[in-house]
């Protein structure tokens, strides 16, 4: 039901982005989607990953803050007026969508969500009539 997610906080400076890459590169761990967010003195990096757990130790040993988080990868279609189901579904349950990118592949599309109650977000996901990708579906 849920899909790990691979944050990495990283300092605002040249470079950085293409360590956290080469890292991820050296561990043959592929990016499957990605988002990032930035102040003048930091950097959020928001990924899902084909190896998170590995990801997740590699980049540690290597002196980043990383950690992984439960989110949702709603599979969505490529058509007019998806992703407003989606919002209206978690909306209509009291739910607070605390952010989300897109994923889209030749094999995959979909929404990662980071909702405000998770478990909860996941049934009315699939109550409201759509599918969500396991970590399983994910990575492989």
């Amino acid at each position: 039901m849920f899909v790990k997610q691979l944050s990495v906080f990283i300092e605002n400076r040249e470079g950085r982005l293409e360590q956290v890459t080469d890292v991820l590169k050296t561990q043959n761990i592929n990016i499957l989607s990605l988002s990032m967010a930035d102040t003048t003195e930091y950097g959020m990096l928001r990924m899902v990953v084909s190896n998170p757990e590995v990801a997740k130790k590699a980049l540690r040993e290597e002196g980043f803050s990383a950690m992984l988080t439960d989110v949702l990868a709603v599979k969505l279609e490529d058509k007019v007026g998806e992703l407003h189901k989606m919002t209206h579904i978690l909306c209509s349950q009291g739910l607070n969508i605390e952010y989300m990118y897109a994923l889209a592949s030749a094999n995959r599309r979909a929404m990662i969500v980071k909702a405000s109650d998770g478990e909860t977000a996941a049934k009315a996901v699939v109550d409201g009539g759509l599918e969500l990708y396991s970590n399983e579906e994910m990575c492989c």
